[in-house]
């Protein structure tokens, strides 16, 4: 077997549950955005009541908080990672209830004063505002539209027919898929009924330094590729590996959004 084909069969054999990305240590860096979401998630759960993380993988990003707020509760929509989160979030006191990524959110109106998320597959602003108390805030670090293009359109190069990065149906109303714009994003949450109180940008650097990586990365990061497979894009793949073996790591750009929302006082 090739070193390739040894690499190949790393990336698409590597666990991909929960959202630790440990195992790409030495292999692939990213920029972090120089916002600190875990800092701010942290600040605003010392200052919580009852606070809801939507979409929250394994929960290890909640984790990081120092302090958890009398009541707090999560969903996952993927069966493993819900049996992670629960393992997680257990020493918190946390619950965590299986939902769909786009179904609305089976909790009561106005039961909490925060509500979080990171890297949501679909934000349903609708809902997000009606499980909000009067004047509770919601914050989300989102992923920007054509986030990580460079790699997506050099595996598409020459597949004629394929839906570019990011691409996505229709949303439904009042909703925003992962890859939207952050335009899109604060029109949704405004016709939602939610002030807008914060929004930053950035563009990250990323560099993968073997094909094994890649591999890992598509896998877990779903939306970048949909449908992505190792043997289906393997003659592109190894275009690729020979570029990283000749030229080093291949660089892409990760585009992430901050925003911050509250329901008003009145409405």
């Amino acid at each position: 077997m090739s070193h390739f084909d040894d690499l190949l069969a790393e990336g698409s054999s590597v666990p991909t549950d929960g959202w630790d990305f440990s195992w790409f240590e030495g292999r692939a860096t990213e920029e972090r955005p120089s916002w600190g979401y875990a800092r701010l998630l942290d600040e605003r759960m010392a200052r919580a009541g009852a606070a809801l993380d939507v979409q929250t993988g394994g929960g290890e990003v909640t984790a990081t908080a120092h302090r958890a707020p009398p009541l707090l509760a999560a969903t996952e929509a993927w069966p493993p990672n819900v049996v992670i989160a629960r393992r997680t979030l257990a020493p918190l006191g946390g619950k965590v209830v299986q939902v769909g990524e786009s179904d609305g959110l089976p909790f009561r109106d106005g039961l909490f004063d925060l509500v979080v998320s990171r890297h949501p597959v679909v934000t349903r602003w609708d809902e997000v505002r009606r499980v909000l108390r009067p004047g509770g805030t919601y914050l989300s670090q989102q992923v920007g539209a054509a986030t990580v293009r460079e790699l997506a359109e050099f595996l598409r190069e020459g597949r004629p027919g394929t839906r570019a990065a990011g691409a996505a149906a229709a949303p439904a109303p009042l909703a925003t898929r992962s890859g939207s714009a952050p335009t899109t994003a604060v029109a949704a949450a405004e016709a939602a009924g939610l002030e807008v109180l914060d929004l930053r940008q950035e563009a990250l650097r990323m560099e993968f330094h073997d094909i094994a990586a890649v591999v890992h990365f598509l896998r877990k990061v779903i939306w970048i590729v949909p449908g992505f497979t190792a043997g289906e894009y393997r003659d592109r793949l190894a275009v690729l590996h020979d570029f990283m073996e000749r030229h080093g790591p291949f660089v892409a750009y990760a585009q992430r959004f901050l925003i911050e929302a509250r329901r008003p006082e009145r409405g």
